[in-house]
């Protein structure tokens, strides 16, 4: 199992010279909390990610005046950023160790390719843990018909 297999490929991008009212505009409207700022003039890379809490915390927190502010006054700059083919256990490691919870996955070339969640994460495990139970049962079963 490695990022790429897990990760959300949708992912919500605004670049770093949109407006911030227009991003937080962006998160109601496609009902996320964490958008990807990718730079055009880089040739789309990722550059920054935006969360309601950074609104939350830099701006109405600190009583900012909105209209005045883009999105690279209060992004998050040079995240943390993964490659798709990296294990989970290897980013899960390096999530710890950043402190987040969301991390945007490239692919090899470097392109934008998705976003891994904890919760993406908590859902596959979820999903084999199933699988694992449902082989226990069946297993039980199996041996109950055959040793009749």
């Amino acid at each position: 199992m490695n990022a790429g297999s897990v990760c959300k490929h949708a992912v919500v991008t605004v670049t770093p010279t949109d407006d911030l009212i227009a991003a937080a505009h962006v998160m109601r409207e496609k009902h996320v909390g964490y958008l990807v700022v990718c730079d055009a003039a880089l040739g789309g890379r990722v550059v920054g990610v935006l969360t309601d809490r950074d609104l939350v915390v830099a701006v109405l927190a600190q009583e900012a005046d909105v209209r005045a502010l883009k999105v690279s006054d209060v992004m998050t700059r040079d995240p943390l950023v993964i490659d798709g083919g990296q294990s989970i256990e290897a980013v899960l490691r390096h999530m710890r160790e950043a402190g987040v919870r969301r991390v945007p996955v490239v692919d090899r070339s470097g392109a934008l390719a998705g976003v891994l969640s904890i919760d993406d994460v908590l859902e596959r495990i979820a999903e084999q843990l199933v699988n694992i139970a449902g082989s226990i049962r069946n297993e039980q079963r199996m041996e109950r018909v055959v040793r009749q």
